[in-house]
C-alpha cells in the first residue's frame, strides 16, 4: 500500500476486554453497539487506504491501457483504468480482486471497488467516488458511497482531505446488518514527502461518524479536540471523542490521558 491512509475516527476500546466494559456500564447491547462501531469503522478505514493506494498506483503507471497487477502474499488483484491515459478526467478505477486476495495485512478481500475520479489524488478540489460490488472485507460484506475530495492545503501547509460515507452499511456472516455514515475532514501532518512510503504517516482527524447496530441502537461520534492518529505503531496518540449510544450519553473518549469517562466515572485504557 502507498499514501493518503483514511483512517477511523477510533479504536474505542484500546486494550479493553470486551466482558470487562460490560461489568462496568449499565447497558450490555451498547456496548455491543461500540464493539461492532470498532469493526465497522476498522474496514472502512481499510477501504479508504485501499481506495488512496489504488488511485496512486494507477498514477505512478505510465502504461495506464492495460490491466496492472499489485503484489500481494498470495495472488494479484487487477486494476484497469478507463479512460487509459494520464491526462483524461473523469477516470474510473476498477479494483477487482476476484473470489478472494489475502493481503500483506492479513485480510482477504474479494469482489470489487469502483473508483471515480475527476482528477489525480493529490491534486486540489479532485474527488474520488468509491462504490462496491459484492465486496467482501473477510467475512463482511461491505455497501454505500465512499467519497474523498482533497480541500488544498491549509494554512500550516498540509493537504486536507474530507471524507463523507453515505448508506454504509456491513453485513455479518450471520446476516447481522450495522449501518454506518461520515463526515470528516483529515489533515496529513507528517510523511507527505515519502508518497511511496506510508508507515511514516500522521494524520489529525476532526468531524462526526453515527450509525446504527445491529440490535437498533443509534450512536453519534463527535471530535472534541482533533484526534492524532499515527499509523506506524498504528495508534491515537491525543484528543476527545465524544460519544453518545443508546441509553449510555455523554461518554468521553480522552487519548492524551488514556481514560474514557462513563456515567460521569473515569476509567484508564492502555492505548
Amino acid at each position: 500500500m502507498k499514501k493518503l491512509m483514511i483512517p477511523t475516527l477510533a479504536l474505542l476500546l484500546f486494550g479493553c476486554d470486551k466482558e470487562d466494559v460490560k461489568n462496568e456500564t449499565p447497558s450490555d447491547s451498547a456496548v455491543d453497539a461500540l464493539v461492532e462501531y470498532v469493526t465497522v469503522s476498522k474496514i472502512f478505514q481499510d477501504i479508504g487506504n485501499n481506495n488512496g493506494d489504488a488511485i496512486l498506483t494507477a498514477e505512478n503507471e505510465t502504461n495506464a491501457s492495460q490491466a496492472k497487477s499489485i503484489e500481494t502474499t498470495s495472488e494479484s488483484l487487477q486494476i484497469t483504468i478507463s479512460p487509459a491515459d494520464f491526462v483524461t478526467f473523469p477516470k474510473t478505477i476498477n479494483v477487482n480482486f476476484g473470489t478472494g486476495v489475502l493481503g500483506k495485512d492479513g485480510v482477504t478481500r474479494k469482489g470489487s471497488v469502483t473508483i471515480v475520479s475527476t482528477n489525480w489524488y493529490g491534486q486540489p478540489d479532485s474527488e474520488h467516488t468509491a462504490t462496491f460490488t459484492d465486496y467482501y472485507h473477510n467475512e463482511y460484506k461491505v455497501e454505500g458511497t465512499h467519497v474523498v475530495k482533497n480541500l488544498g492545503e491549509n494554512g500550516d501547509g498540509n493537504l486536507e482531505y474530507s471524507v463523507v460515507i453515505e448508506d454504509g452499511k456491513i453485513t455479518t456472516q450471520a446476516g447481522a446488518v450495522i449501518e454506518y455514515q461520515e463526515n470528516s475532514t483529515r489533515t496529513w501532518i507528517a510523511g507527505s514527502d515519502t508518497p511511496l512510503y506510508i508507515w511514516d504517516d500522521e494524520y489529525l482527524l476532526e468531524g462526526s461518524q453515527n450509525g446504527t447496530s445491529s440490535a437498533g441502537l443509534d450512536y453519534t461520534l463527535t471530535v472534541e479536540d482533533p484526534l492524532h492518529f499515527v499509523l506506524f505503531p498504528r495508534n491515537i496518540e491525543a484528543g476527545v471523542l465524544d460519544v453518545d449510544i443508546a441509553d449510555i450519553k455523554d461518554i468521553k473518549i480522552d487519548y492524551s490521558n488514556s481514560t474514557i469517562t462513563i456515567l460521569g466515572t473515569t476509567y484508564p485504557f492502555t492505548k
